[in-house]
């Protein structure tokens, strides 16, 4: 079962080679979390005064999480080719994940993460249109109405439709971005010709995708029995001995989880990418991988 082996993999990379796999975890995080941690007294703000949540502050925002997405690509492509390296028995440091950078390819990357920003609109603007064009303005509904403290409003009609196909968006755009990043980054194909191997990639393999999200489902509702018994444990430990006691134990858990995830994705990325076209003599060729 291909897309369980990806996942099972991605995992235990990280446990194989803790320092570079943990450590470029741990440094894309911290620059990913920078637009959250900058809007952060923005949002209290809002909170604190039930004042309605500003457009032109929100079209702001998200340029600046765009621009800096972007900016971020190449740190995705260097951190995948230290996977690469460690599957390939080479030497690899946290630091490699800058290489892009230094070598040169930074625009390439970018120029490569703009194309997918413009195939992703495109996307949801075809799922909008089909399911009906009242989803943008109860989006903006709750936003409001979670600003000033009030009742979310009722779904609107093709909410339902928006959802299937999202969720068919997201099992496609899973292999389509693995496969297309791990060329572009790994391979150094041209934007275009990484954007063709990556539609033409995730076609051949959705059975296979379709595993790997159901084994994702999966893991995660084990993940989140398992947060719950700790968090549990720790709130009884915070109730004999203190609250402080409960906070220090659980924010090193928290943060030990969100890096297990975030190394976990990527390197379930690079299996993917590997299985469906590391193997090939051929650069652009796809394989179809048996679920």
């Amino acid at each position: 079962m291909a897309g369980f082996g990806w996942l099972q993999r991605g995992v235990s990379a990280g446990y194989r080679h803790p320092k570079p796999i943990f450590g470029g975890a741990l440094i894309l995080l911290l620059i990913v979390m920078v637009p959250s941690l900058v809007m952060l007294p923005f949002q209290f703000h809002l909170r604190t005064t039930g004042t309605p949540p500003n457009p032109a502050l929100l079209i702001g925002f998200m340029t600046g999480s765009m621009l800096l997405g972007l900016l971020v690509v190449p740190l995705y492509a260097g951190y995948l080719q230290v996977f690469d390296a460690i599957e390939r028995g080479l030497p690899a440091r946290v630091i490699d994940i800058f290489n892009p950078y230094r070598q040169g390819d930074s625009l390439r990357l970018i120029g490569y993460g703009i194309a997918l920003v413009v195939i992703y609109f495109a996307l949801l603007t075809i799922i909008i249109l089909a399911a009906g064009r009242g989803i943008v303005g109860w989006y903006m509904q709750v936003l409001a109405a979670q600003a000033n403290h009030l009742a979310p409003p009722g779904l609107p009609q093709g909410f339902g439709i928006a959802m299937a196909l999202l969720t068919v968006m997201g099992l496609f755009m899973m292999g389509f971005y693995s496969v297309s990043l791990g060329q572009v980054a790994l391979r150094r194909r041209g934007v275009f010709n990484a954007i063709g191997d990556g539609f033409l990639g995730a076609l051949k393999n959705l059975l296979p995708l379709l595993v790997l999200a159901i084994s994702l489902v999966i893991a995660w509702i084990l993940a989140v029995i398992v947060i719950a018994i700790v968090v549990f444990v720790f709130a009884l430990l915070g109730m004999l001995v203190g609250e402080w006691l409960m906070w220090v134990a659980i924010i090193p858990v928290y943060v030990a989880l969100a890096l297990v995830v975030f190394a976990a994705m990527f390197g379930v990325m690079y299996y993917l990418w590997r299985d469906v076209c590391g193997g090939d003599t051929v650069p652009g060729t796809t394989q179809t991988i048996a679920a």
